[in-house]
């Protein structure tokens, strides 16, 4: 497949009102560069094109409607610093240098927010970490360090404090850090969608479905109609190694990794006053397959665990387990059996198996950025910008260098073999984590 195919709508969708989407690509057209992927990546590349060429005729695909796909099924944590899995007492230096680039990318997005009034309830909220087991305090001291050797700010949490600030004492051991918004990122998606250059084109359900050298440049085949350009910028994440074929090596880098979350009802005036004193919060786990919580501003809970490989599960099963994460973490508060969330959805990410992007030129005239490893909204955005520039012949930083590239990956089945044997010993040794 080139693109996903989800079971669920997405929870954060369904709380905006209905945006009439842009057509569908219905003809053969001609464009200068396109685009495939209208998520952060890709609104960012076609923005930065077309900010450095206006001229230039810009096409960007997507296969959903802007809001439903991918980039709006996340948690909306927008972390100006490196992820903790990212984290290394001994690279401050280097870490520092992207840590740079990932502060500038959001403040670029901060401008884009207020400039052009997207309500998408961007806040400077920070971010907790908290550890269940001993195994996560270890993580989140290591993490701890390279704040300190960074000289960033952060705040250690006891249980009590933790249990004050969030209502649950299931956390031992937490950390607190000022760099990071939360969003609503279905409606932060959409208000980028909307506030595209005069110069872009978007074509809202439009999947690529393959593509093709002809004269002069690369024909993007769609349902209904199709693209051709001399560059293109693939930003639809491990989806893209089909369309980029053989020759580009993706899929020997690049896997397709699903993630599920859950979204209550707005909880009642009794259950609120047992959720800590924050009104609005996001919590982070401290192994990477533990569980991410989120209070919004609304008062509901979002829940968001457990990993699929290549494929989404059936949602009743998941609905289940994340039902069981959440009641662990708040025994006190009574969801419906039948109907505990609102809303349970899934969502798609590249993973690479050393966590490092597939970044640049995968052969004449496509660029690839994907691989992003769930740290998607910032660090898509600066690698989008990035790639666009490096295509456009523009000097940039050395992405491979600062943010180190994709490992090889053993073919199937003995990929699906491996993550299944790992997937199953890491969620052992995550515990109460998840």
């Amino acid at each position: 497949m080139t693109y996903p195919l989800y079971r669920e709508p997405c929870g954060w969708q369904a709380l905006l009102i209905q945006r009439c989407p842009e057509p569908a690509l219905t003809e053969e057209m001609d464009y200068d560069v396109a685009v495939v992927g209208a998520g952060y990546t890709g609104l960012a590349a076609a923005r930065a094109w077309a900010e450095a060429r206006p001229d230039d005729r810009v096409a960007v695909l997507d296969a959903s409607i802007v809001g439903e796909g991918s980039p709006g099924r996340n948690s909306g944590f927008l972390l100006e610093i490196a992820l903790a899995d990212d984290a290394d007492p001994a690279a401050v230096e280097r870490l520092g240098r992207c840590n740079a680039l990932i502060r500038e990318t959001m403040d670029g997005l901060r401008a884009l927010v207020a400039e052009h009034g997207i309500r998408c309830q961007l806040e400077p909220t920070g971010t907790y970490r908290g550890a269940a087991t001993e195994r996560g305090r270890r993580y989140l001291e290591r993490y701890r360090d390279f704040l300190e050797a960074a000289g960033l700010d952060y705040e250690s949490l006891d249980r009590a404090t933790l249990a004050q600030r969030l209502g649950t004492d299931y956390y031992g051991f937490g950390l607190y850090s000022p760099d990071c918004s939360l969003v609503q990122p279905a409606a932060l998606i959409r208000g980028l969608a909307d506030c595209l250059p005069l110069s872009v084109r978007l074509y809202e359900e439009t999947p690529a479905l393959s593509m093709h050298w002809e004269e002069n440049g690369w024909r993007i085949e769609c349902p209904r109609g199709s693209v051709k350009a001399p560059v293109v910028l693939l930003a639809n994440n491990a989806f893209a190694r089909e369309l980029a074929g053989t020759r580009s090596g993706l899929r020997s880098r690049l896997s397709v990794m699903y993630t599920y979350a859950g979204l209550t009802e707005p909880l009642n005036p009794a259950a609120l006053s047992g959720l800590g004193s924050e009104s609005a919060w996001g919590l982070l786990p401290a192994h990477r397959l533990g569980t991410t919580l989120r209070r919004t501003w609304d008062g509901r809970l979002m829940v968001r665990s457990y990993y699929g490989y290549e494929r989404e599960e059936p949602s009743a099963a998941v609905a289940h387990r994340l039902q069981d994460c959440l009641q662990r973490r708040y025994p006190h508060i009574e969801l419906d059996a039948h109907r505990p969330f609102a809303h349970v959805w899934g969502g798609a990410t590249g993973f690479t198996y050393n966590g490092a992007p597939v970044w640049g030129e995968v052969a004449p005239g496509i660029w690839v950025s994907a691989g992003c490893n769930g740290g998607g909204v910032v660090k898509g955005t600066l690698f989008g910008t990035l790639l666009a520039r490096k295509a456009l012949g523009q000097r940039v930083p050395d992405v491979g260098a600062l943010f180190g590239a994709a490992s090889w990956m053993p073919p199937e089945p003995l990929r699906q073999l491996g993550f299944a044997v790992v997937s199953s010993l890491e969620r052992r040794g995550a515990g109460l984590e998840t």
